[in-house]
């Protein structure tokens, strides 16, 4: 009886430590794609550049119309900010973030006087 003790004992102690897979610090995901992280300092420059890109109008002194709708200006910086985005972000959800975020300012950015009068 003490013989099956002491092999349970020894079986037990030998048996290799299980690690679980969240203690685990990776570069790949679980479902197999590589994880991509930025510093802050990247992504408070990313901030800081399409909040800059969403104020850039070109607005006229005197509204265009075409087809009987009024244009009073032009989101230079929407368009070239969506190009950048959709470029340099490799992440979808990180691009979707970026669209609002420049969508929300330049929407913000036509109301105050921002921008370049023709």
């Amino acid at each position: 009886m003490q013989l099956q003790g002491d092999l349970l004992y020894l079986s037990l102690m030998t048996r290799k430590k299980q690690t679980s897979t969240h203690s685990n610090i990776t570069a790949i995901s679980r479902k197999g794609y590589e994880k991509i992280t930025e510093s802050d300092s990247t992504y408070l420059l990313k901030l800081v550049v399409f909040v800059l890109l969403g104020t850039f109008w070109l607005k006229f002194a005197t509204p265009v119309t075409w087809q009987g709708i009024p244009f009073s200006g032009i989101p230079v910086g929407l368009l070239v900010g969506l190009l950048l985005v959709r470029r340099f972000e490799p992440l979808q959800i990180d691009r979707k973030i970026w669209y609002a975020i420049l969508i929300v300012v330049t929407i913000i950015c036509y109301f105050v006087p921002a921008g370049i009068v023709i």
